[in-house]
Protein backbone atom coordinates (compact mmCIF):
# COMPACT_ATOMS: atom_id res chain seq x y z
CA UNK A 1 0.00 0.00 0.00
CA UNK A 2 1.22 3.38 -1.17
CA UNK A 3 1.35 5.80 2.25
CA UNK A 4 0.80 9.96 1.24
CA UNK A 5 1.08 11.71 4.65
CA UNK A 6 4.08 13.49 3.67
CA UNK A 7 2.40 14.35 0.86
CA UNK A 8 -0.88 15.23 2.35
CA UNK A 9 1.19 17.41 5.12
CA UNK A 10 2.43 18.82 2.35
CA UNK A 11 -0.50 20.06 0.28
CA UNK A 12 -2.68 20.90 3.44
CA UNK A 13 -1.39 24.58 3.34
CA UNK A 14 -4.13 27.11 3.89
CA UNK A 15 -3.82 29.91 1.48
CA UNK A 16 -5.54 33.22 3.42
CA UNK A 17 -7.44 36.04 2.94
CA UNK A 18 -8.19 38.08 5.95
CA UNK A 19 -11.18 39.86 6.17
CA UNK A 20 -12.37 42.30 8.54
CA UNK A 21 -14.20 41.56 12.19
CA UNK A 22 -17.30 42.63 13.38
CA UNK A 23 -16.93 44.75 16.64
CA UNK A 24 -19.10 43.94 19.91
CA UNK A 25 -21.23 46.75 18.76
CA UNK A 26 -22.05 45.59 15.45
CA UNK A 27 -22.68 41.87 17.31
CA UNK A 28 -25.56 43.50 19.82
CA UNK A 29 -26.86 44.79 17.08
CA UNK A 30 -27.14 41.79 15.07
CA UNK A 31 -28.31 39.96 18.29
CA UNK A 32 -31.48 42.62 18.54
CA UNK A 33 -32.09 41.99 15.24
CA UNK A 34 -32.04 38.15 15.35
CA UNK A 35 -34.48 38.46 18.37
CA UNK A 36 -36.80 41.33 16.67
CA UNK A 37 -36.88 38.21 13.77
CA UNK A 38 -37.71 35.48 16.00
CA UNK A 39 -40.61 37.41 17.47
CA UNK A 40 -42.38 36.29 14.57
CA UNK A 41 -42.13 32.78 16.30
CA UNK A 42 -42.35 28.96 15.33
CA UNK A 43 -46.08 27.55 15.82
CA UNK A 44 -45.40 23.42 15.46
CA UNK A 45 -47.52 21.04 14.04
CA UNK A 46 -47.24 17.37 13.41
CA UNK A 47 -45.28 17.28 9.97
CA UNK A 48 -47.33 15.33 6.99
CA UNK A 49 -44.58 13.30 5.95
CA UNK A 50 -43.05 12.25 9.47
CA UNK A 51 -45.67 12.90 12.14
CA UNK A 52 -44.22 11.83 15.32
CA UNK A 53 -42.26 14.97 14.90
CA UNK A 54 -42.98 18.55 14.51
CA UNK A 55 -42.33 20.87 11.81
CA UNK A 56 -43.17 24.72 11.24
CA UNK A 57 -41.40 27.86 9.83
CA UNK A 58 -39.75 30.95 10.54
CA UNK A 59 -39.53 33.74 8.47
CA UNK A 60 -36.18 35.60 7.84
CA UNK A 61 -34.86 38.82 5.56
CA UNK A 62 -33.50 37.57 2.44
CA UNK A 63 -30.84 40.41 2.79
CA UNK A 64 -29.91 40.44 6.25
CA UNK A 65 -28.44 43.82 5.47
CA UNK A 66 -32.26 45.08 5.08
CA UNK A 67 -33.67 43.59 8.04
CA UNK A 68 -37.33 45.19 7.21
CA UNK A 69 -37.51 43.87 4.07
CA UNK A 70 -38.89 40.68 1.62
CA UNK A 71 -38.57 37.52 3.67
CA UNK A 72 -38.17 33.74 3.26
CA UNK A 73 -39.82 31.27 5.02
CA UNK A 74 -37.02 28.36 6.37
CA UNK A 75 -38.64 24.97 6.84
CA UNK A 76 -38.05 23.16 10.60
CA UNK A 77 -38.39 19.91 11.80
CA UNK A 78 -38.26 18.89 15.69
CA UNK A 79 -38.22 16.00 17.61
CA UNK A 80 -38.54 16.47 21.71
CA UNK A 81 -36.35 15.26 23.96
CA UNK A 82 -37.69 12.05 25.03
CA UNK A 83 -36.88 12.93 28.77
CA UNK A 84 -38.02 15.88 29.51
CA UNK A 85 -37.04 15.76 33.32
CA UNK A 86 -33.56 15.22 31.71
CA UNK A 87 -33.93 17.93 29.00
CA UNK A 88 -31.33 20.72 28.41
CA UNK A 89 -32.37 22.17 25.49
CA UNK A 90 -32.78 22.29 21.86
CA UNK A 91 -29.96 21.11 19.29
CA UNK A 92 -30.27 22.56 16.04
CA UNK A 93 -28.34 19.99 13.29
CA UNK A 94 -27.51 20.12 9.78
CA UNK A 95 -26.20 17.47 7.31
CA UNK A 96 -24.17 19.63 4.98
CA UNK A 97 -24.27 19.15 1.01
CA UNK A 98 -24.31 22.02 -0.12
CA UNK A 99 -28.18 20.84 0.00
CA UNK A 100 -28.55 18.41 2.27
CA UNK A 101 -32.25 18.51 4.42
CA UNK A 102 -31.76 19.41 8.19
CA UNK A 103 -35.25 18.45 8.09
CA UNK A 104 -34.94 15.19 6.53
CA UNK A 105 -31.98 14.69 9.26
CA UNK A 106 -34.17 15.47 12.19
CA UNK A 107 -36.28 13.05 10.54
CA UNK A 108 -33.77 10.56 11.38
CA UNK A 109 -32.49 11.72 14.30
CA UNK A 110 -33.58 8.12 15.81
CA UNK A 111 -30.97 6.15 13.22
CA UNK A 112 -28.48 8.81 14.00
CA UNK A 113 -27.84 9.90 17.21
CA UNK A 114 -27.09 8.52 20.50
CA UNK A 115 -30.36 7.30 22.61
CA UNK A 116 -28.86 9.46 25.36
CA UNK A 117 -28.18 12.43 23.25
CA UNK A 118 -32.15 11.89 21.66
CA UNK A 119 -32.82 11.97 25.87
CA UNK A 120 -31.24 15.02 26.44
CA UNK A 121 -32.32 17.55 23.46
CA UNK A 122 -35.37 18.93 21.35
CA UNK A 123 -33.16 17.98 17.78
CA UNK A 124 -34.10 20.45 15.95
CA UNK A 125 -33.30 20.48 11.89
CA UNK A 126 -33.65 22.82 9.31
CA UNK A 127 -33.43 23.62 5.51
CA UNK A 128 -30.87 26.19 4.61
CA UNK A 129 -32.21 28.89 2.26
CA UNK A 130 -31.84 28.16 -1.42
CA UNK A 131 -32.30 24.16 -0.26
CA UNK A 132 -35.50 21.92 0.11
CA UNK A 133 -37.98 22.85 1.65
CA UNK A 134 -36.80 26.85 2.02
CA UNK A 135 -37.16 28.19 -1.27
CA UNK A 136 -34.97 25.83 -3.28
CA UNK A 137 -32.36 27.59 -6.07
CA UNK A 138 -33.86 26.41 -8.79
CA UNK A 139 -33.41 26.70 -12.81
CA UNK A 140 -35.38 26.12 -15.72
CA UNK A 141 -34.60 22.19 -16.68
CA UNK A 142 -33.83 22.78 -20.54
CA UNK A 143 -31.24 25.23 -19.37
CA UNK A 144 -29.83 23.27 -16.75
CA UNK A 145 -29.53 19.84 -19.20
CA UNK A 146 -27.50 22.00 -21.64
CA UNK A 147 -24.73 21.85 -19.06
CA UNK A 148 -21.22 20.99 -20.82
CA UNK A 149 -19.30 17.84 -19.59
CA UNK A 150 -17.68 18.82 -16.45
CA UNK A 151 -13.90 18.38 -17.26
CA UNK A 152 -12.29 21.24 -20.29
CA UNK A 153 -9.87 19.92 -22.90
CA UNK A 154 -9.19 23.07 -24.31
CA UNK A 155 -9.49 26.98 -24.51
CA UNK A 156 -13.07 26.39 -26.29
CA UNK A 157 -14.27 24.26 -23.63
CA UNK A 158 -13.69 27.00 -21.53
CA UNK A 159 -15.19 29.56 -23.90
CA UNK A 160 -18.33 26.95 -24.03
CA UNK A 161 -18.73 27.14 -20.05
CA UNK A 162 -18.25 30.67 -19.41
CA UNK A 163 -21.16 31.33 -22.06
CA UNK A 164 -23.25 28.52 -20.62
CA UNK A 165 -22.89 29.92 -16.58
CA UNK A 166 -24.17 33.17 -17.61
CA UNK A 167 -27.10 31.71 -19.54
CA UNK A 168 -27.46 29.29 -16.42
CA UNK A 169 -27.36 31.96 -13.71
CA UNK A 170 -29.73 34.42 -15.69
CA UNK A 171 -31.82 31.87 -16.00
CA UNK A 172 -31.69 30.66 -12.31
CA UNK A 173 -32.20 34.48 -10.91
CA UNK A 174 -35.31 34.99 -12.65
CA UNK A 175 -36.73 31.56 -11.56
CA UNK A 176 -35.45 31.24 -7.50
CA UNK A 177 -35.72 35.56 -7.39
CA UNK A 178 -33.74 38.17 -5.11
CA UNK A 179 -33.01 34.81 -2.70
CA UNK A 180 -30.33 33.50 -5.29
CA UNK A 181 -28.14 36.13 -4.18
CA UNK A 182 -27.94 35.78 -0.91
CA UNK A 183 -27.78 32.44 0.11
CA UNK A 184 -24.10 31.91 1.37
CA UNK A 185 -23.08 30.90 4.91
CA UNK A 186 -22.80 34.13 6.50
CA UNK A 187 -26.87 34.67 5.78
CA UNK A 188 -27.38 30.91 6.73
CA UNK A 189 -25.32 31.67 10.06
CA UNK A 190 -27.57 35.11 10.48
CA UNK A 191 -30.64 32.54 10.43
CA UNK A 192 -29.25 30.27 12.67
CA UNK A 193 -29.04 32.73 15.10
CA UNK A 194 -32.70 33.76 14.58
CA UNK A 195 -33.63 30.43 14.91
CA UNK A 196 -32.01 30.41 18.27
CA UNK A 197 -33.98 33.57 19.32
CA UNK A 198 -37.07 31.36 18.57
CA UNK A 199 -36.54 28.47 20.09
CA UNK A 200 -36.27 30.54 23.50
CA UNK A 201 -32.58 29.48 24.05
CA UNK A 202 -30.04 31.74 25.19
CA UNK A 203 -27.13 30.37 23.41
CA UNK A 204 -26.71 27.79 20.25
CA UNK A 205 -26.07 24.12 20.85
CA UNK A 206 -25.28 22.82 17.28
CA UNK A 207 -24.35 19.46 15.18
CA UNK A 208 -23.44 20.19 11.35
CA UNK A 209 -20.94 17.95 9.34
CA UNK A 210 -19.43 18.08 6.31
CA UNK A 211 -20.90 21.14 4.57
CA UNK A 212 -22.82 22.31 7.67
CA UNK A 213 -19.38 22.68 9.86
CA UNK A 214 -18.96 26.46 7.32
CA UNK A 215 -22.36 27.40 8.95
CA UNK A 216 -21.01 26.64 12.14
CA UNK A 217 -17.94 28.55 11.75
CA UNK A 218 -19.43 31.30 10.51
CA UNK A 219 -21.71 31.27 13.37
CA UNK A 220 -18.43 31.43 15.88
CA UNK A 221 -17.31 34.41 14.00
CA UNK A 222 -20.32 36.57 13.34
CA UNK A 223 -21.94 35.40 17.31
CA UNK A 224 -19.04 34.11 19.06
CA UNK A 225 -20.80 35.03 22.48
CA UNK A 226 -23.76 33.38 21.63
CA UNK A 227 -21.92 30.05 21.62
CA UNK A 228 -22.84 27.00 24.05
CA UNK A 229 -21.54 24.18 22.05
CA UNK A 230 -20.91 24.10 18.50
CA UNK A 231 -19.34 20.18 17.17
CA UNK A 232 -18.08 20.22 14.08
CA UNK A 233 -17.79 17.35 12.09
CA UNK A 234 -15.56 16.83 9.04
CA UNK A 235 -14.71 20.26 8.38
CA UNK A 236 -14.99 22.61 5.63
CA UNK A 237 -11.73 24.46 5.13
CA UNK A 238 -12.80 28.35 4.31
CA UNK A 239 -9.12 29.36 4.16
CA UNK A 240 -8.05 27.68 0.78
CA UNK A 241 -7.91 29.34 -2.55
CA UNK A 242 -8.75 27.15 -5.66
CA UNK A 243 -5.24 25.53 -5.95
CA UNK A 244 -5.37 24.67 -2.85
CA UNK A 245 -9.06 23.70 -2.83
CA UNK A 246 -8.85 21.37 -5.59
CA UNK A 247 -4.99 20.00 -4.33
CA UNK A 248 -6.31 18.85 -1.19
CA UNK A 249 -9.32 17.24 -2.52
CA UNK A 250 -7.54 15.36 -4.97
CA UNK A 251 -4.63 13.91 -2.35
CA UNK A 252 -7.31 13.21 0.48
CA UNK A 253 -9.14 10.88 -2.26
CA UNK A 254 -6.08 9.59 -3.46
CA UNK A 255 -5.50 8.71 -0.20
CA UNK A 256 -9.10 6.97 0.57
CA UNK A 257 -8.43 5.24 -2.53
CA UNK A 258 -5.25 3.50 -1.72
CA UNK A 259 -7.07 2.37 1.39
CA UNK A 260 -9.48 0.72 -0.45
CA UNK A 261 -7.05 -0.94 -2.00
CA UNK A 262 -4.69 -2.09 0.92
CA UNK A 263 -7.93 -3.69 2.20
CA UNK A 264 -9.33 -5.07 -0.84
CA UNK A 265 -5.76 -6.94 -1.02
CA UNK A 266 -5.77 -8.38 2.41
CA UNK A 267 -9.73 -8.77 2.97
CA UNK A 268 -10.98 -12.53 0.69
CA UNK A 269 -14.67 -10.79 0.97
CA UNK A 270 -13.11 -8.22 -1.42
CA UNK A 271 -15.12 -9.05 -5.05
CA UNK A 272 -11.76 -8.02 -6.46
CA UNK A 273 -9.26 -10.44 -4.26
CA UNK A 274 -6.39 -11.57 -6.08
CA UNK A 275 -6.64 -9.17 -9.11
CA UNK A 276 -4.67 -6.05 -9.34
CA UNK A 277 -7.10 -3.73 -8.21
CA UNK A 278 -5.49 -0.38 -9.94
CA UNK A 279 -5.01 -2.51 -13.08
CA UNK A 280 -8.94 -3.21 -13.31
CA UNK A 281 -9.40 0.75 -12.32
CA UNK A 282 -7.16 2.04 -15.55
CA UNK A 283 -9.23 -0.48 -17.53
CA UNK A 284 -12.84 1.02 -16.38
CA UNK A 285 -11.54 4.53 -17.10
CA UNK A 286 -10.16 3.57 -21.13
CA UNK A 287 -13.45 2.31 -21.86
CA UNK A 288 -15.41 4.88 -20.09
CA UNK A 289 -12.58 7.77 -22.23
CA UNK A 290 -13.87 5.33 -25.63
CA UNK A 291 -17.73 5.19 -24.74
CA UNK A 292 -17.69 1.23 -24.26
CA UNK A 293 -18.45 1.51 -20.27
CA UNK A 294 -21.85 1.19 -19.57
CA UNK A 295 -23.63 0.83 -15.80
CA UNK A 296 -25.84 -1.32 -14.51
CA UNK A 297 -29.49 -0.40 -15.62
CA UNK A 298 -28.41 2.61 -17.88
CA UNK A 299 -28.35 1.31 -21.77
CA UNK A 300 -29.07 4.19 -23.12
CA UNK A 301 -25.85 6.69 -22.35
CA UNK A 302 -22.43 5.34 -21.62
CA UNK A 303 -20.28 6.25 -18.47
CA UNK A 304 -17.86 8.95 -19.03
CA UNK A 305 -15.01 9.04 -16.68
CA UNK A 306 -16.27 11.43 -14.35
CA UNK A 307 -18.92 9.49 -13.17
CA UNK A 308 -16.48 6.05 -13.11
CA UNK A 309 -14.39 8.34 -10.89
CA UNK A 310 -17.46 9.34 -7.99
CA UNK A 311 -17.11 5.53 -7.70
CA UNK A 312 -14.09 5.57 -5.80
CA UNK A 313 -15.64 9.11 -3.84
CA UNK A 314 -18.73 7.30 -2.88
CA UNK A 315 -17.38 4.03 -2.34
CA UNK A 316 -14.83 5.50 0.31
CA UNK A 317 -17.14 8.16 1.75
CA UNK A 318 -18.91 5.69 4.24
CA UNK A 319 -16.52 4.13 3.71
CA UNK A 320 -18.60 1.29 1.57
CA UNK A 321 -15.43 -0.79 0.14
CA UNK A 322 -17.28 -4.11 0.17
CA UNK A 323 -20.44 -2.20 -2.64
CA UNK A 324 -17.43 -0.50 -4.23
CA UNK A 325 -15.88 -3.72 -4.85
CA UNK A 326 -18.45 -5.25 -6.30
CA UNK A 327 -19.50 -2.50 -8.43
CA UNK A 328 -16.07 -1.87 -9.92
CA UNK A 329 -16.58 -5.97 -10.64
CA UNK A 330 -19.83 -5.78 -12.23
CA UNK A 331 -18.30 -2.91 -14.46
CA UNK A 332 -15.52 -5.36 -15.53
CA UNK A 333 -17.77 -8.17 -16.29
CA UNK A 334 -18.48 -9.34 -13.29
CA UNK A 335 -22.09 -10.13 -11.75
CA UNK A 336 -23.96 -7.78 -10.30
CA UNK A 337 -23.97 -6.72 -6.76
CA UNK A 338 -27.88 -7.10 -4.88
CA UNK A 339 -28.15 -3.83 -4.74
CA UNK A 340 -26.84 -1.49 -7.57
CA UNK A 341 -27.00 2.08 -6.78
CA UNK A 342 -28.27 4.87 -8.75
CA UNK A 343 -25.35 6.29 -11.18
CA UNK A 344 -23.93 8.87 -9.50
CA UNK A 345 -22.94 12.31 -10.94
CA UNK A 346 -24.60 15.30 -12.13
CA UNK A 347 -26.86 14.10 -14.79
CA UNK A 348 -30.18 15.36 -17.00
CA UNK A 349 -33.15 16.01 -15.31
CA UNK A 350 -36.75 15.30 -16.00
CA UNK A 351 -40.01 17.86 -15.23
CA UNK A 352 -39.73 21.95 -15.80
CA UNK A 353 -37.05 22.91 -13.25
CA UNK A 354 -34.21 21.37 -11.63
CA UNK A 355 -32.24 22.88 -8.30
CA UNK A 356 -28.82 23.95 -8.37
CA UNK A 357 -27.27 23.72 -4.29
CA UNK A 358 -24.05 24.41 -6.23
CA UNK A 359 -24.99 28.01 -6.82
CA UNK A 360 -24.90 28.60 -2.53
CA UNK A 361 -20.71 26.54 -2.84
CA UNK A 362 -20.26 29.79 -5.51
CA UNK A 363 -21.27 32.31 -2.79
CA UNK A 364 -18.96 30.86 -0.40
CA UNK A 365 -16.14 29.99 -2.56
CA UNK A 366 -13.76 32.43 -4.81
CA UNK A 367 -13.44 29.27 -7.44
CA UNK A 368 -12.84 31.77 -10.34
CA UNK A 369 -9.88 30.84 -13.30
CA UNK A 370 -8.71 33.14 -15.99
CA UNK A 371 -8.30 30.73 -18.84
CA UNK A 372 -8.01 27.07 -19.78
CA UNK A 373 -3.98 27.38 -19.28
CA UNK A 374 -4.88 28.38 -15.92
CA UNK A 375 -7.25 25.39 -15.76
CA UNK A 376 -4.84 22.85 -17.09
CA UNK A 377 -2.48 23.89 -14.57
CA UNK A 378 -4.70 23.04 -11.92
CA UNK A 379 -5.85 19.68 -13.45
CA UNK A 380 -2.21 18.97 -13.59
CA UNK A 381 -1.34 19.87 -10.41
CA UNK A 382 -4.47 16.86 -8.74
CA UNK A 383 -3.29 14.47 -11.08
CA UNK A 384 0.05 14.61 -9.92
CA UNK A 385 -1.18 14.32 -6.52
CA UNK A 386 -3.61 11.95 -7.21
CA UNK A 387 -1.96 9.61 -9.95
CA UNK A 388 -5.20 6.88 -9.52
CA UNK A 389 -7.80 8.84 -9.20
CA UNK A 390 -6.76 12.07 -11.37
CA UNK A 391 -9.28 14.50 -9.28
CA UNK A 392 -11.97 14.49 -7.05
CA UNK A 393 -15.20 15.23 -9.20
CA UNK A 394 -17.21 16.70 -6.55
CA UNK A 395 -15.13 19.91 -6.78
CA UNK A 396 -14.39 19.47 -10.40
CA UNK A 397 -18.18 19.70 -11.00
CA UNK A 398 -18.26 22.49 -9.11
CA UNK A 399 -15.24 24.68 -10.42
CA UNK A 400 -17.11 24.10 -13.77
CA UNK A 401 -20.37 26.30 -12.54
CA UNK A 402 -18.65 28.33 -10.00
CA UNK A 403 -16.06 30.03 -12.98
CA UNK A 404 -17.52 33.16 -13.35
CA UNK A 405 -19.76 33.11 -10.20
CA UNK A 406 -19.75 36.51 -7.73
CA UNK A 407 -18.78 35.33 -4.05
CA UNK A 408 -20.48 36.94 -1.41
CA UNK A 409 -18.69 35.32 1.53
CA UNK A 410 -15.41 34.92 0.20
CA UNK A 411 -12.60 32.61 1.39
CA UNK A 412 -10.86 34.10 5.30
CA UNK A 413 -9.04 32.74 8.08
CA UNK A 414 -11.28 32.57 10.62
CA UNK A 415 -11.62 34.12 13.88
CA UNK A 416 -12.83 33.29 17.45
CA UNK A 417 -13.26 35.04 20.14
CA UNK A 418 -15.53 33.98 22.30
CA UNK A 419 -15.04 31.90 25.64
CA UNK A 420 -16.97 28.73 25.30
CA UNK A 421 -14.66 25.77 23.67
CA UNK A 422 -15.34 24.61 20.12
CA UNK A 423 -15.06 20.66 19.42
CA UNK A 424 -13.90 19.69 15.18
CA UNK A 425 -13.48 15.96 14.40
CA UNK A 426 -12.17 14.16 11.28
CA UNK A 427 -11.26 10.69 9.92
CA UNK A 428 -7.44 10.55 9.10
CA UNK A 429 -8.98 9.05 5.89
CA UNK A 430 -11.58 10.73 4.48
CA UNK A 431 -11.76 11.37 0.68
CA UNK A 432 -14.19 14.41 0.42
CA UNK A 433 -13.54 16.57 3.86
CA UNK A 434 -9.67 16.19 4.13
CA UNK A 435 -8.53 16.11 7.94
CA UNK A 436 -6.14 19.01 6.98
CA UNK A 437 -8.90 20.85 6.75
CA UNK A 438 -10.52 20.86 10.14
CA UNK A 439 -6.78 20.73 11.68
CA UNK A 440 -6.24 24.20 9.80
CA UNK A 441 -9.70 24.63 11.05
CA UNK A 442 -8.97 24.19 14.61
CA UNK A 443 -5.86 26.25 14.41
CA UNK A 444 -7.39 29.15 13.30
CA UNK A 445 -10.40 29.14 15.31
CA UNK A 446 -7.51 29.65 18.46
CA UNK A 447 -6.73 27.81 21.75
CA UNK A 448 -10.93 27.24 22.30
CA UNK A 449 -10.85 24.67 19.65
CA UNK A 450 -10.44 20.97 20.18
CA UNK A 451 -9.61 18.80 16.99
CA UNK A 452 -10.85 14.85 17.98
CA UNK A 453 -8.88 12.84 15.17
CA UNK A 454 -10.69 9.23 14.49
CA UNK A 455 -7.85 7.29 12.94
CA UNK A 456 -10.14 5.85 10.62
CA UNK A 457 -12.22 5.64 7.36
CA UNK A 458 -14.58 7.83 5.79
CA UNK A 459 -16.60 10.94 5.92
CA UNK A 460 -18.11 11.95 9.54
CA UNK A 461 -17.08 10.47 12.73
CA UNK A 462 -20.30 10.40 14.37
CA UNK A 463 -21.34 6.81 14.81
CA UNK A 464 -18.12 5.65 13.70
CA UNK A 465 -17.22 3.97 17.12
CA UNK A 466 -17.84 4.89 20.76
CA UNK A 467 -14.33 6.70 20.91
CA UNK A 468 -15.23 8.99 18.47
CA UNK A 469 -19.48 9.82 19.20
CA UNK A 470 -18.81 9.72 23.12
CA UNK A 471 -17.09 13.08 23.32
CA UNK A 472 -19.17 14.14 20.97
CA UNK A 473 -21.57 13.48 23.29
CA UNK A 474 -20.50 14.85 26.60
CA UNK A 475 -19.06 17.96 24.86
CA UNK A 476 -22.97 18.83 23.54
CA UNK A 477 -24.19 17.83 27.03
CA UNK A 478 -22.01 19.14 29.14
CA UNK A 479 -19.65 21.34 27.39
CA UNK A 480 -16.67 19.37 28.15
CA UNK A 481 -13.92 18.75 25.35
CA UNK A 482 -11.31 16.18 25.55
CA UNK A 483 -7.95 17.40 25.83
CA UNK A 484 -5.69 18.71 22.85
CA UNK A 485 -4.38 16.01 20.54
CA UNK A 486 -6.94 13.09 21.63
CA UNK A 487 -7.18 10.33 19.20
CA UNK A 488 -9.30 7.31 18.42
CA UNK A 489 -7.39 4.57 17.30
CA UNK A 490 -8.99 1.83 15.38
CA UNK A 491 -6.74 -0.93 15.41
CA UNK A 492 -4.80 -2.31 11.95
CA UNK A 493 -4.88 -5.21 9.47
CA UNK A 494 -7.82 -6.45 7.03
CA UNK A 495 -10.28 -7.41 10.26
CA UNK A 496 -9.99 -4.11 11.02
CA UNK A 497 -10.55 -2.51 7.76
CA UNK A 498 -13.67 -5.17 7.50
CA UNK A 499 -15.01 -3.52 10.37
CA UNK A 500 -15.17 -0.49 8.86
CA UNK A 501 -17.43 -0.92 5.82
CA UNK A 502 -21.13 -0.05 6.33
CA UNK A 503 -23.82 -1.81 3.70
CA UNK A 504 -24.79 1.60 2.20
CA UNK A 505 -23.32 4.82 0.27
CA UNK A 506 -22.78 8.21 2.13
CA UNK A 507 -26.52 9.97 2.98
CA UNK A 508 -25.13 13.29 1.96
CA UNK A 509 -24.36 12.31 -1.55
CA UNK A 510 -27.04 9.79 -1.76
CA UNK A 511 -30.15 10.83 -0.33
CA UNK A 512 -32.46 7.49 -1.15
CA UNK A 513 -29.99 5.82 1.84
CA UNK A 514 -30.99 6.52 5.23
CA UNK A 515 -29.20 7.36 7.94
CA UNK A 516 -26.87 4.89 9.30
CA UNK A 517 -28.24 3.20 12.68
CA UNK A 518 -25.30 3.44 15.53
CA UNK A 519 -25.49 1.55 18.80
CA UNK A 520 -25.90 2.86 22.17
CA UNK A 521 -22.33 3.30 23.65
CA UNK A 522 -22.13 2.60 27.62
CA UNK A 523 -20.82 5.61 29.36
CA UNK A 524 -18.83 6.79 30.72
CA UNK A 525 -16.20 8.05 28.08
CA UNK A 526 -13.47 5.50 27.43
CA UNK A 527 -9.79 5.85 28.77
CA UNK A 528 -7.62 7.09 25.67
CA UNK A 529 -4.45 8.38 25.53
CA UNK A 530 -4.13 12.03 24.22
CA UNK A 531 -1.50 11.76 21.44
Amino acid sequence: MRRKYPLLAAVFVTVAALLPVSTAAGAATRDEISADVAKGGIVWAPCEEEPSAECGTLAVPIDWSRPGGPTVDLALARRRATDPAARIGSMLVNPGGPGGSGVEFAYGAPGFFTEELQRRFDIVGFDPRGVGRSHPVICSASVYNQMPYAVMTSQADFDRWTAYNKRLRQDCRARTGPLYDHVDSVSVARDMDAIRAALGEEKLTYYGVSYGTLMGQMYAELFPQRVRALALDSNMDHSLGVRAFLDTEAAAVEDAFDEFVAWCEQEPGCALHGQDVRAVWERLLAKARDGELYYPGVPDRPMTEVQVLWQGVLGTEGPAWQLLSEMLHALDGGPLPPWVPPLPGRQPVTGEVAQLPTAILCQDYNLRVRDYREYAALLRSSARLAPDMRLNPMPIEDLSVCLNHPTGNPQHRLRYTGSAPLLLGNSLHDPSTPYGWSANAACQLGSKAVLLTYEGWGHRIYGKDECSTVPIDDYLISQVVPPHGFRCPVGGGAGARAGQRPEVWPTDRLPWAGPVAIPSFPRPIPSRTAG
